[in-house]
């Protein structure tokens, strides 16, 4: 069955009201965790992110590696690094047969920073989505995998 053109304009007027929906609500959960890394562990979501990033791989990652996995440039993730390693949460790591190249991975003193903030941010996160149950959450996931699904690049 086709649909008129003020049915497909009245779904096209909802969809991007959806994405706005979408884009405040993210905008709203990512201020919050800015305000309570700050606050409580005086510190910032990127960094909290480059040291996640570092946390999943022990190991430890050469710089374009993390900053691959980040989706965010190389002179980004340095200026981090730099402070990371400066507070001792990081170590630069030679990396055998490349002079040019380092890998970064979290010190002990970072991998305790990291638990603590990683275990606080999973209640914060639990908390500004106390209000979906289970049922509500996995429709949620469904549907968001559908939207990635049915990319139109």
């Amino acid at each position: 069955m086709k649909q008129d053109n003020s049915d497909t304009g009245s779904l096209s007027k909802q969809r991007l009201r959806l994405w706005l929906h979408l884009l405040k609500t993210s905008r709203h959960i990512e201020t919050q965790l800015r305000n309570k890394l700050r606050t409580e562990f005086n510190t910032t979501l990127p960094r909290f992110d480059v040291m996640s990033a570092l946390e999943r791989t022990p190991s430890g990652l050469k710089m374009s590696e993390l900053s691959d996995q980040l989706m965010v440039s190389n002179g980004n993730v340095t200026g981090i690094i730099d402070r990371l390693e400066k507070d001792g949460a990081v170590e630069r790591i030679s990396v055998d047969g490349d002079r040019r190249a380092t890998r970064v991975k979290l010190s002990e003193t970072g991998q305790k920073e990291f638990a603590d903030m990683a275990a606080a941010h999973e209640t914060w996160v639990d908390e500004l989505l106390q209000a979906m149950d289970n049922q509500q959450i996995e429709h949620t996931e469904e549907t968001l995998n559908l939207l990635r699904s049915s990319d139109h690049d």
